[in-house]
């Protein structure tokens, strides 16, 4: 094929992607115009991929991290065969069309994650990559690799700034993902300006000192030039960073090289303008021209060959490694949870920490079900999350499940999700930390649930129970803020069975969980049965309640204890536990009735904000929470000092039902 023809390809691509950007008034189109040449040269002659199975197994996997370019994605879909149409196209940024402002997975074919908040999309990819490596050295085989294939992502110089790329790439490099490839459009353009506003670093000597193979492409139209590199890159025993020179809005006579065309339509005039320069008709929006067309599906004919070549390896395997392929399509159907049974996980103490029990209900279910890997942010001996009798994940040992991501929170989100996107939920990631640090992580986590992806976050020393390290590491407004994320289920549970039920139910589930367990003992609760997994449940009846103690995590035993001594002075107070809220309003309104009554008044215990429990306080009732920060002393001091205390419940309740 003919460079000529190639590059009216991108151009043409360039072309639509402009059209569609000005036809919705709104979109990036700087990122289009300078990248496309990259994009093409990846997807046309380098990437494993078929618009018309874009789940395949064998797929290379590519992210846009720089997600505001999403017009150029959703016009490589398109001219690739996959379900993205030229009126999808034309409906781009447009109420219910599947060709969002950002790629958003589950909304558009082929886009692997979610992307949009910069540095998400890499850090994301290198967790798609941690997950290949884990499965190919399970899987592969000397003759037969079915997990052979690359992880590419496309950066811009706003990826490269936050602090997420760094943490990222420093464990990608450490870990040496060689099949990480990294293409950055370099074109030293943001929103503000020029990127010497506060952009200066050497990022070439940045990620050879993370480790990384670092190749460069002076001509970012020079697609023979992209090839080669990219193809050298491939070869590589790192991961790769490409930094492709370019031009952000090549081809704009008026706006190319200037932060102007970043973020706002080309207009009319300058559309007809850029379309002159990259010889397309002037007159015609959305064009692709017959040449093209048959181009593109000569492309589509040699990527089909090659998926085909994929599936008969695949079959050659299922026969030659029966016992491995029955093994993988455990993997691919998420099977070995549905043959654990949670009643397995028993407790042979009295009094436990919630965070010493999920690390028992994690190594239970880990000996039956081994499609998860995961670890924490330098926190395991503390987090207890993790798995016992195997290795570490290492750049030596891609069997290890247990991963070290280093005091790096932001990026552990990011990667926690990208393994659980690897294989579309049926292999599951987790990460863990201290709750105080989830702030870290809000953003992945948040873009966990806009994907509704089964990721797991284990938070521990979860309240002022923290004690002496003092109000920096003790989470007060976490909980609340959390549960404020649509979509993510936040699990708070009163003791050891609690933990054991909802730790399977995550690793069973199809949903984003965070899980915030206590540091100090909680008494084990004879009680607790998988009523609790119904989000919130009568724990302690009584005939006749007079009051309500609505409890989570460890104020559920104090709650308890609580209606003993009421009990004792004549008043009846029935105990709630509720592990999780978004579950319990899940419920039918009959059961959440029978719960919490509306006639009888609620007092709620938790040491976190009160702010979002009135709905279930109601103008009657009261809170025992905290809505100032923590203090640094002994965990039973600071508890006793903030009215978490047996003879402060029975006075709250006093005043309550006067």
């Amino acid at each position: 094929m003919s460079v000529d023809l190639k590059m009216n390809a991108v151009n043409t691509i360039r072309g639509i992607a402009v059209d569609a950007i000005n036809k919705a008034n709104s979109g990036h189109p700087g990122l289009p115009l300078g990248a496309a040449p990259m994009a093409y040269t990846l997807m046309a002659q380098n990437m494993r991929h078929y618009g018309e199975n874009s789940k395949w197994l064998g797929r290379d996997r590519f992210v846009l991290s720089a997600g505001h370019g999403s017009a150029l994605l959703y016009t490589l879909l398109h001219v690739f065969g996959y379900k993205v149409s030229l009126d999808d196209i034309k409906d781009f940024r447009q109420w219910n069309s599947n060709t969002p402002g950002h790629p958003e997975y589950r909304f558009t074919d082929g886009v692997e994650t979610t992307t949009g908040p910069l540095g998400q999309g890499f850090a994301t990819a290198v967790g798609m990559e941690i997950a290949r490596e884990h499965l190919s050295s399970i899987f592969d085989t000397k003759d037969i690799k079915l997990f052979d294939h690359n992880t590419y992502s496309l950066l811009g110089d706003g990826c490269m700034m936050e602090g997420l790329s760094s943490e990222a790439a420093s464990l990608a490099g450490h870990l040496k993902l060689s099949n990480l490839i990294v293409l950055y459009d370099d074109n030293n353009i943001t929103i503000e300006g020029n990127t010497d506003l506060a952009f200066s670093e050497d990022v070439e000597k940045r990620f050879l000192s993370y480790g990384f193979e670092v190749l460069r492409v002076i001509d970012g139209n020079n697609i023979d030039e992209i090839d080669n590199v990219i193809k050298k890159a491939k070869k590589s025993d790192r991961p790769s960073l490409i930094m492709i020179k370019t031009v952000i809005g090549f081809g704009s006579p008026n706006m190319a090289g200037t932060s102007k065309v970043h973020g706002s339509p080309l207009g009319k005039e300058e559309a007809i303008l850029t379309k002159k320069a990259l010889n397309l008709p002037e007159d015609k929006d959305f064009y692709i021209s017959k040449e093209v067309k048959e181009h593109f599906e000569t492309i589509k004919a040699n990527l089909k060959e090659e998926y085909n070549k994929y599936n008969e390896k695949f079959e050659q395997y299922k026969t030659k490694y029966a016992d491995k392929f029955e093994l993988l399509e455990s993997y691919l159907n998420d099977s070995f949870i549905e043959k654990f049974d949670v009643e397995q996980i028993t407790f042979d103490k009295k009094s436990i920490a919630t965070r010493e029990a999920v690390g028992i209900a994690l190594n239970a279910i880990a000996l039956k079900v081994p499609n998860f890997i995961g670890g924490s942010a330098d926190l395991s001996p503390s987090t207890k999350t993790d798995i016992k009798g195997s290795d570490s994940f290492s750049a030596y040992n891609r069997k290890g499940r247990n991963i070290h991501y280093g005091i790096r929170e932001h990026a552990m989100g990011s990667i926690v999700n990208g393994i659980t996107l690897y294989l579309d939920g049926k292999f599951r990631g987790y990460g863990s930390t201290f709750l105080v640090f989830s702030d870290y992580m809000r953003q992945s986590i948040r873009l966990s649930a806009l994907m509704e992806i089964p990721s797991i976050n284990i938070f521990t020393h979860d309240s002022i129970g923290v004690g002496e390290d003092g109000p920096t590491h003790q989470p007060i407004e976490q909980l609340m803020s959390l549960r404020l994320i649509p979509g993510l289920y936040v699990v708070r549970p009163a003791d050891a069975k609690e933990t054991a039920y909802y730790t399977h139910w995550a690793f069973s589930g199809d949903s984003p969980v965070c899980m915030a367990l206590t540091r100090q003992n909680l008494p084990v609760l004879d009680v607790v049965n998988d009523n609790c997994l119904r989000g919130g449940y009568v724990i302690k009846d009584v005939k006749s309640p007079q009051i309500i103690l609505l409890a989570t995590g460890s104020e559920v035993s104090l709650a308890i204890s609580s209606s003993e001594e009421l009990e004792k002075q004549n008043i009846n107070a029935r105990v709630v536990s509720m592990p999780c809220v978004e579950l319990f309003e899940e419920q039918l309104e009959e059961y959440k009735e029978k719960v919490l009554p509306k006639n009888i008044p609620v007092v709620v215990l938790e040491a976190g904000v009160s702010t979002g429990w009135g709905k279930f306080a109601g103008k009657d009732g009261a809170y025992i929470c905290i809505d100032t920060f923590g203090a640094s002393a002994r965990s039973e001091t600071i508890f006793e000092n903030y009215g978490f205390s047996v003879s402060n419940v029975v006075k709250v309740v006093k005043n309550t039902i006067k």
